[in-house]
């Protein structure tokens, strides 16, 4: 398959059975959740430049961490719980909410909530499980190859000082 007439978005849409179940996720969600809410976290080590990435089983690239929020509970309680799942990132202080995005790829009524976390301990490196396959710090002049687009806008407005835009 050729890239040279791929946007980046296409980059990182599966095709085949990934794909597949991809968008059965998201369509057991819409069923379940007609308006979704997640969060997602910019974790920085302000030490080491560096900023804390998960790469899922289930669809291509590099992605801030983070996830759904569950019925009856907090944005804040989402994020806490999504960072010890996909990274043993324990909160030590209130992360700062920077911004929140309409993401019309899940679907038209999903909305993702991007908070800054600077206060945090990481209680033992992530082993790779059935969701998440690699899970690190990398340094912001060092990012994978294949960090997604959204997530790349979303470190540049958090923290390279970019305008924030209202879509994912």
């Amino acid at each position: 398959m050729t890239m040279l007439n791929t946007s980046p978005e296409d980059r990182f849409r599966q095709t085949g059975w990934p794909g597949v179940r991809a968008r059965l996720f998201h369509l057991y969600f819409l069923l379940a959740r007609p308006m979704t809410l997640g969060v997602r976290g910019v974790i920085f080590d302000r030490d080491a430049n560096a900023v804390f990435l998960i790469e899922h089983t289930y669809v291509p690239g590099w992605q801030l961490p983070g996830g759904g929020v569950e019925p009856g509970e907090t944005m804040l309680d989402a994020l806490a719980r999504e960072l010890m799942e996909e990274g043993n990132i324990e909160l030590t202080a209130p992360p700062e909410l920077k911004s929140i995005h309409h993401n019309r790829h899940a679907s038209r009524r999903d909305h993702v909530g991007v908070y800054l976390v600077t206060g945090f301990r990481q209680t033992a490196p992530h082993v790779p499980d059935r969701e998440i396959k690699a899970a690190g710090f990398f340094a912001l002049d060092a990012l994978p190859e294949n960090t997604t687009p959204g997530t790349l806008r979303r470190i540049e407005e958090v923290l390279g000082g970019a305008g924030v835009s209202a879509w994912w």
